[in-house]
């Protein structure tokens, strides 16, 4: 069975809910979980509200859903940047940094979704709390990796801790995103860069 411009019925499926997150994650860095209301999403889009309860339980559901799929977009950064073998391991981790910039340039500097979410919901919302946490860890995991294998490499004090280094960068750059949302401009994240990568992994 096909659907509009000869695209499967499940393929139509999936193109709307791919629409419904996309709408979703603009929407939700702009105003936030509290002021994103589930009409504005469906006439935004053009779906009706029984295909946005055929892929989402609630509000919630959806938000959390936005959340998991931006977190795998930063993986998919992290994929790119930490994968390229040809260049030292600090360099990696910094290009992960400068793509990641590259992607709040391309959200007109709205911040950071995590971070957004975090401040708004943590303190009230568990399941948030737990998913946002949980999305942290794993990123700060990943860029420790590498960051040992730059202290094994030299590159970094033997006595250097990664996880705790990974953990500061990542807390640094939440920091800057939100003050770039403020000043809607990359100085900030240009700051932590210079910062992170000049003096603290290099001293």
């Amino acid at each position: 069975m096909t659907g509009p411009a000869g695209l499967s019925a499940d393929d139509t499926v999936h193109a709307t809910k791919r629409r419904l997150l996309d709408a979703g994650l603009a929407t939700l860095l702009e105003r936030g979980y509290n002021a994103t209301g589930i009409q504005d999403l469906l006439v935004a889009t053009s779906v009706p509200k029984g295909s946005f309860y055929h892929h989402f339980v609630s509000k919630e559901d959806f938000a959390l859903q936005v959340v998991d799929r931006y977190v795998a977009e930063l993986h998919g950064l992290l994929d790119e940047a930490l994968g390229d073998t040809e260049r030292p391991p600090i360099e990696r981790v910094r290009m992960y940094f400068e793509r990641l910039r590259a992607l709040y340039e391309s959200q007109r500097y709205l911040g950071s979704l995590l971070g957004l979410l975090g401040q708004e919901l943590a303190a009230v919302n568990t399941a948030f709390r737990r998913r946002i946490d949980g999305a942290f860890d794993g990123l700060a995991r990943r860029i420790a990796d590498t960051l040992e294998e730059a202290r094994r490499r030299g590159d970094l004090p033997a006595e250097s801790d990664p996880q705790q280094m990974a953990n500061m960068i990542l807390d640094y750059w939440e920091g800057a995103a939100q003050r770039s949302r403020v000043v809607r401009g990359p100085a900030p994240l240009q700051a932590v860069l210079e910062f992170s990568f000049r003096a603290a992994l290099t001293a």
